[in-house]
């Protein structure tokens, strides 16, 4: 694998960073997620834009976009396969121990690794660990993910590929890397961004080409929903099997179905949308 690391691209092997990163130290860093196919990336652009919106939120100095474009590409040149993982990692750079950020500037990292296409649908639990609506870290996608790490392995424990959190008042919020819509009466919603949830570039995607509504809505809401889907860089459209202990009638529902149609013909019409 050849990574591109502050300026350079270089075997994975011999990629290096200090130890002394304050994305390693203290998680002070922001990240994306590229989807690639056949070595083209999917809504890089609005990718790149929420990139510098996390660095505002966490205090960064702004990305140099086009150096992290150049990156981007030296890195799917030199790493070709048919669906792939695009990981940009911006970080405080070297700094003291501690959390006061040093004078170095920051590190950029972009990486590339092979993935499988997802299953159609997926099991998923609810956990008792909440997200902080109102946390300075909401809505930005940082590094600080040991969290999502705690959650993810208990879904696994259960079987499960995802976990979703409520927020501290009781609100559907996300799980630990994706966002979730449900079907109630035949329409469809998603919980909106001020829940604490980040306004994940599928999401925003299927908002717009489904007509979803953004609501608030109870954790509840997941034990008599009539379909629940998930979105993710990697997942797309998703539907959800199982909830817990709740099976779904087996298969993507009819909306659910729509959703990830619509959404495969839309992606596939335009890379960058």
């Amino acid at each position: 694998m050849w990574m591109w690391v502050n300026g350079e691209l270089c075997d994975a092997a011999d990629a290096r960073v200090s130890v002394l990163d304050h994305g390693l130290t203290v998680g002070d860093g922001i990240f994306e997620t590229v989807r690639t196919t056949e070595g083209r990336p999917f809504a890089l652009t609005r990718h790149l834009d929420r990139l510098t919106r996390s660095a505002h939120g966490l205090g960064l100095p702004d990305p140099d976009l086009d150096e992290v474009r150049r990156a981007c590409a030296a890195v799917i040149e030199a790493n070709p396969m048919e669906l792939g993982r695009l990981r940009i990692t911006y970080t405080g750079g070297l700094s003291p121990l501690g959390s006061d950020r040093g004078n170095d500037g920051p590190s950029l990292v972009v990486a590339l690794g092979e993935v499988e296409r997802r299953p159609d649908t997926t099991a998923v639990i609810t956990v008792p660990w909440t997200r902080n609506e109102r946390g300075a870290l909401a809505g930005l996608k940082t590094t600080s993910y040991a969290e999502n790490v705690v959650a993810l392995a208990r879904a696994h424990e259960q079987g499960a590929s995802e976990a979703l959190f409520a927020n501290t008042v009781g609100q559907l919020c996300e799980g630990t890397g994706s966002n979730v819509f449900v079907v109630l009466d035949g329409q469809l919603h998603t919980p909106p961004v001020a829940s604490g949830c980040l306004a994940g570039i599928t999401r925003a995607l299927a908002v717009e080409w489904s007509g979803a509504l953004e609501t608030e809505l109870p954790l509840d809401v997941l034990e008599h929903a009539e379909e629940i889907f998930l979105t993710s860089t990697l997942r797309d459209v998703q539907a959800v099997h199982r909830v817990d202990g709740r099976e779904l009638p087996g298969g993507p529902g009819p909306v659910t179905a729509k959703a990830m149609r619509v959404f495969e013909e839309r992606a596939a019409n335009d890379l960058d949308p």
